[in-house]
């Protein structure tokens, strides 16, 4: 029963970010709600594998999910996802094909998973579907774009704060060095940022 009310409560969180943008008939909420799974990842636990076709749309209940491309010598952050948002390797996901990065859950990280396949149902199968899809792409695609302008618009500097404001429990939670990566500079150059807003 306590699985139960948990389920949804949290459920509940996904209705109300879709409700932002349209009204959900009971009926509908039901059929859609009914083909989410909860899954829980270990911290530092890879979520997507480089190579490997991503098959889930990801709504986050609690955790932080880091985007990268991984290298023996030189590992390249460029994205991270938090709570109550949706996440995945959204051009691999959209496209079927192997993702060219991976997705690690930085922290133990819960999410509401939809697969491909029955995204494809919802879409078919209910008024609502398709916006609530384009809901999702936009939010993944402007997280993209915000990132690609953060780079070309503002220097190191810049980018931590804003990241930092943003999110300002971040530095609890993500390694330096991911964070360094993630504005485009070396760990030494971040430590010399830090000390200079210290």
């Amino acid at each position: 029963m306590k699985n139960r009310s948990k389920e949804n409560i949290f459920m509940g969180h996904i209705r109300e970010y879709y409700e932002r943008i349209i009204k959900l008939q009971e009926t509908e909420w039901k059929f859609i709600s009914s083909h989410f799974s909860r899954k829980v990842f270990a911290k530092n636990q890879i979520i997507t594998r480089q190579g490997e076709t991503e098959n889930f749309l990801s709504f986050i209940e609690t955790g932080i999910v880091r985007f990268y491309i991984p290298d023996d010598e030189n590992e390249l952050t460029f994205n991270f996802s938090f709570d109550k948002e949706f996440t995945c390797a959204y051009d691999s996901f959209l496209t079927q094909t192997p993702s060219e990065y991976e997705l690690q859950a930085l922290t133990e990280t819960v999410v509401w998973q939809i697969s491909f396949e029955d995204l494809q149902k919802v879409y078919a199968q209910t008024k609502v579907g398709n916006y609530l899809g384009r809901f999702a792409s936009e939010k993944l695609f402007l997280a993209k774009s915000k990132r690609e302008l953060s780079l070309l618009k503002y220097n190191a500097k810049e980018r931590y704060l804003r990241l930092f404001s943003e999110q300002p429990d971040i530095l609890k939670f993500i390694p330096l060095k991911y964070i360094a990566s993630y504005i485009g500079i070396t760990p030494q150059g971040l430590s010399r940022i830090r000390r200079q807003i210290a």
